[in-house]
């Protein structure tokens, strides 16, 4: 959640109007939401490319509730059951944004496809909210979400040829 004029700044705000531009360690919670053989992707309005719907964690907040948080904030759906896909970090997960901002971020993503409400569009950050079937993600994937959909891509792809 951002708030503005005075009001309380949210934990990555506050950070970085004490440490600029400079490089920190961010973890962040993220989901896929999905059904059948589609998935929700959001185009960011910070980099113009297409993500999960993802965000950093907040003081005192689980993992888990920051991912259902930003889901909730980005595109006005409720999780409901969550499953981990996998945790994510390295030297891939490096990434100067176009802001200048810099971050070496430690991902924990999960997938959904048990969610409620109707979407809406949160309007600050994200550009498009669109359906896309599995076999034909955009190409233009957020720099530090690309192992992220690897993962995914796999776990789809995965459950195809398990049976029902």
């Amino acid at each position: 959640m951002r708030w503005n004029e005075g009001i309380k700044l949210s934990y990555i705000e506050q950070l970085r109007k004490k440490i600029g531009h400079d490089e920190y360690i961010g973890v962040g919670a993220g989901i896929f939401i999905y059904k059948d053989r589609n998935v929700l992707l959001q185009k960011r309005k910070d980099n113009g490319c297409w993500s999960m719907h993802a965000g950093g964690l907040e003081i005192g907040e689980t993992v888990e509730e920051a991912a259902k948080r930003e889901l909730l904030e980005e595109t006005g759906l409720t999780a409901n059951t969550l499953c981990l896909l996998d945790v994510f970090s390295g030297e891939e997960m490096r990434y100067t944004y176009p802001n200048g901002d810099k971050v070496s971020i430690v991902q924990i993503i999960y997938t959904c496809n048990d969610f409620s409400g109707e979407i809406t569009r949160e309007q600050e950050e994200v550009s498009d909210l669109k359906w896309f079937d599995i076999n034909e993600i955009p190409d233009n994937i957020s720099p530090p979400d690309k192992k992220a959909f690897d993962s995914f891509i796999y776990f789809m792809n995965s459950k195809k040829s398990q049976p029902n």
